[in-house]
């Protein structure tokens, strides 16, 4: 019987071994407009983190999360658009943008594009840098179907 347990105990705490580096991951930002704009104009973070969480949240989270979850997936479609650039994850993007995202209200100038762009944030010392690794073309805007 404690053969088995010692047998079970990888399984039960897992090891973070299987890590070479711990790389930043990519954030997601991305915009709507009618008229073209200017390189840094109109960027909001996809899922920005919060700044606080109740006890209560943090408990509720370790059960049931799906919109992490969700977010997990986006982060994984953004390394695989970065280390193997397909037409899948961009279209997966651009599916999740679209459905998540709601445009902020009657606009008269045409219509909506969306963009989207990845982000790498990096530490360097005691300055933060961020780096833009990849920004797509613009698509239609179709909100939620």
């Amino acid at each position: 019987m404690v053969r088995l347990f010692f047998l079970l105990l990888p399984g039960l705490i897992p090891s973070w071994e299987f890590f070479k580096a711990i790389e930043p991951s990519p954030r997601v930002q991305w915009r709507l407009f009618s008229i073209p704009l200017e390189d840094g104009e109109g960027w909001n973070e996809f899922r920005p983190r919060p700044q606080r969480l109740s006890l209560l949240t943090i408990l509720r989270r370790l059960f049931w999360n799906p919109r992490w979850n969700d977010s997990l997936y986006l982060v994984s479609l953004s390394e695989r658009l970065m280390l193997n650039p397909t037409q899948h994850s961009v279209d997966e993007i651009f599916d999740r943008l679209n459905f998540y995202v709601s445009a902020p209200g009657p606009i008269e100038d045409g219509p909506l594009n969306l963009q989207f762009r990845l982000i790498f944030v990096r530490r360097e010392g005691e300055q933060i840098t961020e780096s833009i690794t990849y920004m797509s073309e613009p698509r239609r805007y179709r909100g939620r179907p």
